[in-house]
């Protein structure tokens, strides 16, 4: 067995599905990343447009520069979770007719860039053992200066879709990745090279706020992942409606692709197990959510890249578009006791959505008492509509 027969053995064993080998060379793609950067399509990511990380993603081996020695190669890694379905229209309410959320698979569980970081130091002491010596390495998973699916597609772990996921032909696209940049030489894989998307639409069709692009790229601007994770502002209110009751992330894109149709599994790594009160979150209830409740509920968990006050702004967009009459009271109580400004804002906006009497009710009181003018001036939006 050659050493990289071993690491792949000891990465299978560690949970990783998915595994090759690639080169340190600059991407060829490079091209694509930075006119999406000049478009403006990353949103307010600003971190992926500094200098130095333009130049670390222009050439991976500048990332080791200074240790003892030149990132020699990259190990690249897929780590399945489970595959998301669409819930039927029974699954949408919980016992006694309360809406529930949606939130992606991949943050079902336990926050996976913990998760693989530790998996993947465990597979670089093994490295060290086979050498028997150290060397320098730079693990990431979703948090450096690379171009990770690029790289995965170089090491011969599939293709990058038109909705931009690596799907992988006997698995399909439910993987989180990690790379571990290394000190050392391994024999590259030969890359993926096939497109086996072919003619088929479904991505760009199922997008509900069509933000995959013919290009294969994505405007972030309006990604409903992004719009519930990444950005930390107010959601704009023409796409508000069409984020449906996704709370955190969407999957949209991989349920419809029919690669994961065919091939996707519902059960993933065991650390990416549901929580309690996922994949569902019970919308009333997480209204309530106190700060210190919030940060016990989410320990450990993606959720909480959202904070507080993003995750409550999701879960009152989500009740407004359930249009559910019994949401009123926790959303007016969000409206008139919140100390969140942003929370206060969506919670009047879910609240003219639903346009019952009691929720006209509730926007009138507030308008008496509101105080911040963002506020205020979406409570007399509410109102009009």
């Amino acid at each position: 067995m050659t050493l990289t027969d071993a690491i792949k053995t000891e990465a299978g064993r560690l949970g990783f599905t998915l595994v090759g080998v690639t080169t340190s060379n600059p991407p060829p793609h490079l091209v694509v990343f930075a006119d999406w950067l000049r478009e403006g399509r990353h949103g307010e990511m600003g971190y992926l447009a500094t200098e130095q990380a333009r130049q670390r993603r222009a050439d991976p081996r500048q990332i080791l520069l200074g240790a003892s020695a030149q990132c020699q190669a990259i190990l690249v890694v897929g780590m399945r979770y489970p595959a998301a379905g669409q819930p039927s229209p029974g699954e949408r309410t919980i016992a006694g007719g309360q809406p529930v959320g949606r939130v992606a698979a991949y943050a079902w569980g336990e926050d996976y860039h913990t998760v693989l970081v530790d998996r993947l130091q465990q597979l670089v002491a093994f490295i060290e053992t086979q050498l028997g010596i150290a060397f320098p390495f730079r693990i990431y998973t979703d948090t450096g200066p690379v171009l990770e699916r690029e790289l995965a597609q170089r090491a011969g772990l599939g293709w990058i879709g038109k909705n931009t996921c690596l799907i992988n032909p006997q698995a399909g696209s439910y993987f989180v990745l990690g790379e571990v940049l290394l000190g050392v030489a391994l024999e590259p894989d030969a890359p993926f090279d096939a497109d086996r998307c072919g003619n088929c639409m479904h991505c760009l069709e199922a997008c509900p706020t069509g933000c995959i692009l013919p290009d294969r790229t994505i405007d972030a601007r309006r990604c409903i992942s992004y719009l519930t994770i990444e950005l930390k502002g107010s959601i704009p209110v023409e796409l508000r409606p069409e984020i449906g009751q996704w709370v955190f992330g969407c999957d949209v894109c991989q349920e419809v692709c029919p690669w994961n149709q065919r091939f996707a599994r519902t059960q993933g790594e065991a650390a990416f197990a549901p929580r309690p009160g996922l994949p569902a979150p019970p919308l009333v209830d997480e209204l309530s959510l106190s700060p210190q409740g919030f940060n016990r509920k989410f320990k450990g968990s993606p959720l909480k890249r959202a904070k507080r006050r993003g995750y409550l702004r999701n879960v009152a967009v989500a009740l407004g578009n359930s249009a559910d009459p019994s949401a009123v009271p926790a959303l007016t109580q969000a409206l008139m006791q919140d100390g969140e400004p942003l929370i206060r804002l969506h919670a009047a906006w879910a609240l003219g959505q639903i346009g019952s009497t009691a929720a006209r009710q509730s926007l009138q009181a507030a308008s008496s008492t509101e105080t911040h003018p963002d506020v205020s001036a979406e409570i007399l939006a509410a109102l009009e509509n």
